[in-house]
């Protein structure tokens, strides 16, 4: 049984940051840490987490000139994450530069997610930079290229899951944030789906923030994340989500 719940670390205090990361350990599949700790704290704040052994996920949404990017993914080879992010934005060569820096990898290779749209964002943010195209149409016209492009899965949305798992098949991976438990609030996040549904719709893995890290025991609401993924999708026979049956 792999748990797929990253939880999203999101804060500049490396104090905080490993006493959470210490309650959750064995509670979630892994950390994601982001660009608020990374610019406080640096690539070398995320080696505290080393001694946890739980997989790594460092959200840093790289996005500049090819050479740049390649350049950055190489700096970041050394904390042996699991995941690294970049915008698919930036398009096919910057994508192709990171995937060939990652490649050459001596020691675990990480695997690099693409960003499509942030979950922040709907159609109107989209119309607003210029994006004219619906929401889903500029997430797969983005998840294709990064799949051509050498990147290894991406970050959506739970709208697009069905889609993109249909669309870019079953290998690829589909990290999905904008997780809310139904006892959970939505905060800042427009397109959400429960842990359960998004599951079972396809997703590889969970992101899943404020629901735990703003609780009054993050560890307790961890598990109880957890224990309602693989209750409800091993309760229901007819369930194909893969997870753990």
């Amino acid at each position: 049984m792999i748990n797929p719940v990253f939880c999203a670390i999101d804060t500049s205090d490396p104090v905080k940051a490993l006493a959470l990361a210490t309650q959750l350990k064995g509670k979630v599949g892994g950390l994601k840490v982001g660009l608020e700790y990374m610019m406080a704290n640096g690539p070398q704040g995320y080696a505290q987490f080393a001694a946890l052994g739980l997989p790594l996920f460092v959200d840093v949404k790289l996005h500049d000139i090819p050479n740049t990017v390649a350049g950055a993914v190489t700096s970041l080879l050394p904390l042996q994450a699991d995941f690294i992010t970049i915008h698919t934005g930036g398009g096919a060569e910057m994508m192709r530069a990171a995937a060939q820096a990652a490649a050459k990898a001596t020691g675990k290779r990480p695997k690099l997610l693409g960003v499509t749209v942030l979950t922040s964002m709907d159609a109107s943010d989209l119309k607003a930079v210029g994006q004219d195209a619906d929401t889903a149409a500029q997430v797969e016209r983005l998840a294709l290229l990064a799949k051509e492009s050498g990147l290894d899965g991406i970050v959506c949305s739970p709208a697009e899951v069905v889609r993109l798992r249909a669309l870019c098949g079953p290998d690829f991976i589909l990290m999905v944030p904008g997780i809310r438990p139904i006892w959970a609030a939505a905060n800042d996040q427009k397109r959400i789906m429960t842990p359960r549904e998004a599951v079972m719709a396809g997703a590889s893995y969970l992101v899943i923030g404020r629901p735990i890290t703003g609780a009054a025991d993050p560890a307790e609401a961890a598990q109880r994340i957890t224990d309602e993924i693989f209750a409800s999708c091993c309760d229901d026979k007819k369930s194909s989500c893969g997870c753990c049956c």
